[in-house]
């Protein structure tokens, strides 16, 4: 017999690794679904009069290729010590940290817990992050993260906005606050009218102000009491916000008693590395009184269906999908993986460690600031911690370049000073390098008196809760990190079917390089000719992303995907002004629309208009129409989503690009469901001028918990003056994000998805990923009601199922739900767009094994809810209504009218395997009634 060499391509990335589904079992699924080919089911899917003409032009690379590419890429970037400062500094990202929680899938897979049953691990591992922040600024309620300290300044302004009794339209910034906040700040306030006032503290005049916010310490280093401004403050009605630094706060008297109302800033310095930029967790913490106004999310404890302790995020009627428009903020992604780093880098170092490295940086800083001043040097300010500025005059540029050739940055402040912040990392060395620039050649020894004055001095106890005491030992932290994570449901164990989330492969490949030391060591503001590997990956991946979408222009800066959002629709508002067009604030937005959408439009200054939706879920045309006509040469901007939010493909879309720009507005096309779009459609070809892309869900970075995000948007050329800019690259105005390029490190993952796939790749994922979700719906179908299936009967990658006819008989879609958790499922996305249904978005990563286990387990799950409809079980009494079933249920006395096998082993369940919820339902209202948002005390610590 003739020899056949094989035909297999081990290295095929996206057809072996990325896609699930193989060949044979495709060609199966096709039969199911009635098509005799994938083009075919596309062709039945896609309205050919959107289809791109052309395929994605670049071929795929192989894991080791790009790792090589990566490697080479990497050597571009030179990695210094930089003590920029401003916000950004060196820190010992502790091993047991990286590798069990950065580089552990069962940590960055995870999606936001929503479910909290199946997310215990990370809502404590977040309980302690919020315990820690409220601890260090000494105030009691704290939020599970926002996106950078800058957008959390922007956030609190606008909390004291809506909080404070004054009248005033105006905010004081303290000029001594970071300047790439400032920037942020101003790019907030203009929407809404407000009026920046910048001053020095003592120029603050508190009745001509509803709010105020300070830096402490500043940006220049320096460390000043505010409780007088504070008292005055609200005597006159407003609220105080104090931008602060957590490492500082472990030896500096906290603003909780200085009596600030709200405090902001970023815990990168524990334990997360620079980045360029990003992904880091802002922390915000605020006064009892003002928790229900406070945006993101908030970790609370409650109790489950047996009274056990139990965690959820509390207060969720507060966020955008709920308020729409009327919501507090349009945060959706956090940082809650950065969280989690930070939250472990406090239990690993607890507070005694914490206030070692405190004082470590201190008195390295004070070493420094003697050893200058004994030299002659004229050093800034008197009262410091870890930051001073030194003036030099005309030599500015010559020490400057002096640091460099001692491998150092500093920072250039103003025309003739330079600033040192010394960090975590900072030793006898570094310390030597420092003076050597400045002509000294004999460092002093350490000094151990303060550089501030001793009341300033921190009083009270911080990080007192038994997890922070615990003992740390590699080995104790270890199995609690492992312990924590076994309590969790993550794409790790199982599918996360999340209609509109697209929780899909995060390959290991692509996440390697995120720890490798010239990506992850790099500080955002280093000179540009040190960031020469950054700058190639960014400039392909946008080359890429306009290919893809066919648009013209890309801002990397946005780090979310609501932030994306954000920031086109106030490239819109700024193209308008250019026009003279000052008018236009109008903003139509389906009532499908994402909950962020609305917000969004509400944040960027534009009234909402809401369009109605067609009985077939398509966008109401005549209605869209009136509403544009109406609008007139008010309108701005309409909003849409494409894919619909539904899960078709409307063949309207040019139609709605048409009508919008007849009117003179502009197109914002919510990338959200680009993972139906890549490679066979460009949405701006399809009339659309702006569109944020969800990196986090098409391109493969991973959720994380909840976080992080990047959310850079795609203009037409005509838009592209007006992208965000930054104050420490292009001067320009309009900074939505702290960073320049946002997250910039988790680029890499999105980068290397692209590389490795290449543009076939892409668009054999898209194709799959709509099969995978038009092989769900054909074999549902006959269960459950499948909700807006396009004009030939197919949905797009994602479909909804209607569970509201399971209503009548006591059955609710939460029932399900968490009877999916009993089957080793995340559920699908629960009453959004419609409420009481599930929309299911498989992905094209699913194996048809797994997708047939998930099948399995909701057909299982119709036969009981039969067995209610049918009389031969109550609701009350069904394993839908008791589950999710624990190992606690499976020990204890049974008296249910099911047995332990269906109740705790139902279809789709592995047996060996198995997912043990770590608690039952939990109960929501109970944790809202009693609000608990830091670690229990420790009564209740002792009882667990």
């Amino acid at each position: 017999m003739a020899f056949t060499p094989t035909r297999y391509d081990t290295y095929d990335f996206a057809n072996r690794r990325h896609i699930g589904p193989s060949p044979a079992e495709m060609e199966e699924m096709l039969k199911v679904v009635g098509v005799p080919s994938l083009e075919a089911l596309i062709d039945e899917t896609v309205p050919q009069a959107i289809r791109q003409s052309t395929p994605l032009s670049w071929a795929p690379m192989t894991e080791h290729a790009l790792l090589d590419k990566l490697r080479e890429v990497q050597k571009k970037n030179q990695v210094m010590t930089s003590l920029i400062g401003q916000g950004y500094y060196g820190t010992a990202t502790p091993p047991v940290i990286q590798r069990n929680i950065l580089e552990n899938p069962a940590w960055y897979t995870a999606y936001t817990p929503y479910q909290p049953e199946i997310a215990q691990g990370r809502l404590e591992a977040l309980l302690n992050y919020q315990t820690m922040v409220a601890d260090l600024t000494g105030l009691p309620v704290a939020n599970a993260s926002l996106l950078d300290e800058s957008t959390a300044a922007a956030e609190a302004m606008m909390m004291a906005h809506r909080a404070s009794k004054s009248k005033a339209q105006a905010f004081f910034v303290d000029l001594n606050l970071h300047p790439q906040t400032v920037d942020v700040l101003e790019t907030r306030a203009a929407p809404f009218g407000i009026t920046i006032v910048k001053g020095q503290p003592d120029e603050l005049v508190p009745d001509q102000v509803f709010g105020a916010i300070f830096q402490y310490p500043g940006t220049y280093g320096h460390v000043r009491d505010f409780t007088d401004y504070i008292a005055m403050l609200h005597a006159a009605g407003g609220i105080a916000v104090m931008a602060t630094d957590l490492l500082a706060l472990c030896l500096l008297k906290e603003p909780g008693a200085m009596g600030a109302d709200i405090a902001v800033g970023s815990a990168q310095r524990f334990g997360v590395p620079m980045g360029y930029g990003g992904p880091h967790a802002a922390f915000m913490a605020c006064r009892d009184a003002l928790k229900r106004t406070m945006p993101g999310r908030i970790v609370g404890v409650s109790i489950d269906a047996r009274g056990n302790k139990a965690y959820r995020l509390a207060l969720q009627t507060r966020e955008q999908h709920i308020r729409r428009e009327k919501a507090t903020s349009n945060v959706c992604t956090a940082q809650a993986l950065l969280a989690v780093m930070a939250s472990f880098y406090a239990v690993f170092h607890g507070p005694m460690g914490l206030r070692a490295i405190a004082e470590r940086v201190h008195f390295n800083a004070v070493r420094l600031h003697d050893a200058l001043v004994a030299a002659g040097a004229d050093v800034a300010p008197q009262a410091y911690f870890d930051t001073i500025t030194v003036r030099v005059g005309v030599g500015q540029m010559g020490i400057m370049a002096a640091a460099r050739q001692n491998g150092l940055n500093f920072r250039k402040v103003g025309e003739g000073r330079v600033g040192i912040s010394v960090d975590e990392l900072t030793d006898d060395d570094v310390i030597a390098r420092v003076l050597a620039a400045f002509g000294i050649s004999d460092p002093p020894p350490a000094g151990t008196h303060l550089g501030f004055p001793e009341e300033m001095l921190r009083e009270t106890d911080y990080l007192t809760h038994p997890v922070f005491h615990m003992n740390r030992a590699e080995s104790e932290m270890m199995r609690y990190m492992r312990r924590l994570s076994d309590r969790d449901l993550a794409l790790d164990r199982a599918m996360i079917p999340l209609g509109s989330c697209t929780m899909k492969l995060n390959a290991a490949a692509e996440m390697a390089p995120l720890t490798w030391h010239r990506f992850n060591s790099l500080h955002p503001f280093v000179p540009a000719d040190q960031a020469g590997g950054y700058a190639e990956m960014i400039e392909d991946l946008t080359a890429k992303l306009c290919e893809i979408t066919g648009y013209d222009a890309f801002s990397m800066q946005p780090n979310s995907g609501a932030q994306g959002e954000y920031a086109g629709l106030m490239t819109i508002a700024a193209y308008h002004r250019s026009r003279g067009d000052t008018q236009r604030d109008v903003c139509l937005i389906p009532m499908s629309a994402h909950g962020t959408n609305p917000a969004s439009a509400a944040m960027a200054g534009m009234k909402v208009v809401v369009v109605k939706s067609a009985p077939n879920g398509d966008v109401d045309i005549e209605d869209f129409a009136a509403k544009a006509a109406a609008a007139g040469d008010t309108l701005a901007a309409c909003m849409i989503t494409y894919p619909s939010t539904h899960g078709v493909f409307e063949e309207t879309v040019k139609t709605i690009c048409q009508i919008t720009h007849e009117h003179g507005g502009q197109v914002y096309l919510d990338g959200a469901n680009m993972n139906a779009l890549v490679g066979l459609v460009r949405p701006g070809e399809c009339g659309s001028d702006v569109s944020h892309l969800n990196l986090h869900k098409t391109f493969a970075i991973p959720h994380g918990g909840g976080g992080p995000g990047m959310g850079p948007i795609g203009v037409k050329a005509h838009l592209a003056p007006f992208l965000p800019g930054h104050s420490e690259t292009d001067g320009k105005p309009g900074a939505v994000s702290a960073a320049p390029y946002g997250s910039a490190s988790v680029l890499l993952i999105s980068w290397a998805y692209c590389l490795m796939m290449g543009g076939a790749g892409l668009a054999q994922a898209t194709r799959v990923a709509i099969l995978n979700a038009n092989y769900i719906a054909a074999r549902l179908r006959s269960s459950y009601p499948i909700l807006f299936m396009g004009n030939r009967g197919r949905v797009a990658h994602e479909c909804i199922l209607d569970t509201r006819p399971f209503a009548d008989v006591g059955v609710t879609v939460d029932d399900i739900a968490k009877r999916l958790i009993d089957n080793g499922f995340h559920a699908p996305t629960m009453s959004w767009p419609v409420a009481g249904t599930l929309m299911v978005e498989p992905t094209e990563s699913e194996t048809k094994a797994e997708l047939d286990r998930f099948i399995a387990a909701l057909e299982a799950i119709r036969a009981e809810v039969r067995d209610v409809a049918e009389g031969r079980i109550t609701a009350e009494d069904s394993p839908l209504r008791h589950a999710p079933h624990t190992v606690e249920d499976l020990v204890a006395e049974w008296d249910r009218p099911y047995s332990r096998e269906q109740g705790c082993f139902p279809p789709g369940a592995f047996r060996v395997d198995k997912y043990w919820p770590p608690v039952g339902r939990v109960d929501n209202a109970y944790g809202d009634r009693n609000l608990v948002c830091t670690c229990p005390p420790l009564e209740a610590w002792a009882a667990e």
